[in-house]
């Protein structure tokens, strides 16, 4: 059987305990407090790969996505040459549930779409 092409929809680690070159270069990485109270801002950081991930001409992320759950927060654009392959952001999360899992999507032109996920506890509020 053939394996998966990397264009063939989203790409996950196989074995997160144990990532490949290819995903510790492209599967993004969420850095925030893993504790938010409601309704207070707090910033979110994501960068691309364990590993920096390259931004030439021929090779770069075009753009990043974060979400919380299946909620769309925010999306950055990259161009390559001129930027990182990261993006910071802020956030205010409600208090009406508890936990809450953020998940980043990134485009790599050459590897597809990759995404990385957190898990965050929201105290206080409702």
């Amino acid at each position: 059987m053939a394996e998966k092409g990397l264009f063939c929809g989203l790409n996950r680690p196989a074995d997160p305990q144990n990532l490949s070159e290819m995903e510790k270069k492209h599967i993004p990485v969420i850095d925030c407090p893993e504790v938010v109270k409601a309704g207070e801002p707090f910033k979110v950081t994501v960068r691309v790969g364990e590993v920096p991930h390259v931004m030439e001409e021929g090779h770069h992320i075009q753009w990043i996505d974060l979400y919380s759950g299946s909620n769309f927060l925010a999306k950055v654009l990259l161009t390559p040459a001129f930027t990182r392959a990261e993006a910071t952001v802020t956030l205010v999360k409600a208090g009406k549930h508890r936990r809450s899992t953020l998940r980043a999507l990134e485009r790599c032109n050459l590897h597809g779409l990759w995404e990385g996920t957190k898990e965050i506890e929201i105290t206080g509020g409702e």
